[in-house]
């Protein structure tokens, strides 16, 4: 029942290390994949280190050139753990705004509770965001509303970031043909397991705000969110999505 989370990295030094570290040291073993973009701050060189000396065979690195998108840099940790047999696979940011020990959590709504995709949910109990501006703490929830209202998703938080997925899904959804390479990605991602019929479960988690390292937020990544969806929806009406096999029920 192996286990790999996918970090998506770029200039992340302050944090890297650390976040390995954290994961290394939980109760169940999970590898880890770091994609880094080209950080031009030395994140890859303290991930090849720790390769080296202390988790050979544990930690792995995808180094690709330059900044191309979250998007893609999932869709190529998502391929590299099919081809690997992982039978988890998670998605988590580097900089501690996702709890490392809620991927216990994560892992066993897939492992034992019957779920195909696991979120780790900022709004299914409540609003659990710590210091973000209440501006990114509206407009975050309110998106996820109206992402909600428009696919017909029974997900409250349509845009998160801290994932679980069965490789039964991973190997199902057709991931080439993902669009978003943003953080609406996180959205189709969502939908499109949706539509293949998977079990989605929410798990509540509190998400912190980074600390250390730079944002790569922005308010385009918002807009995106906003009309990616309607197109999102718009496609879905016109194309057969393959469906989540007998054998996985």
């Amino acid at each position: 029942m192996s286990g790999v989370v996918i970090i998506p990295t770029y200039n992340e030094k302050e944090n890297v290390e650390a976040i390995i570290r954290a994961v290394f040291s939980l109760p169940t073993p999970f590898d880890v994949l770091i994609i880094d973009d080209g950080s031009p701050d030395g994140t890859a060189n303290i991930v090849k280190g720790l390769m080296a000396e202390e988790f050979k065979g544990r930690l792995h690195i995808i180094e690709r050139s330059g900044k191309q998108g979250l998007g893609t840099a999932y869709i190529t940790g998502f391929k590299w753990a099919i081809e690997n047999k992982y039978d988890y696979v998670f998605e988590m940011d580097a900089d501690f705004s996702h709890n490392p020990n809620d991927l216990l959590k994560l892992h066993k709504a897939c492992s034992e509770e019957g779920a195909d995709v696991a979120i780790g949910s900022r709004y299914v109990s409540g609003v659990n965001v710590v210091n973000w501006p209440m501006g990114r703490v509206l407009m975050s929830y309110f998106a996820s509303k109206y992402v909600r209202f428009v696919t017909g998703m029974n997900v409250a938080d349509t845009t998160a970031g801290f994932v679980c997925y069965r490789r039964e899904v991973l190997e199902t959804i057709e991931l080439d043909k993902i669009k978003f390479k943003g953080y609406a990605f996180q959205i189709e991602m969502k939908f499109t397991s949706y539509k293949c019929g998977f079990n989605i479960n929410e798990v509540p988690i509190i998400f912190v705000n980074r600390v250390l390292g730079t944002s790569k937020m922005s308010g385009g990544i918002f807009s995106e969110a906003l009309f990616g969806v309607i197109s999102l929806k718009w496609r879905s009406f016109f194309r057969k999505y393959p469906q989540k096999s007998i054998a996985n029920n």
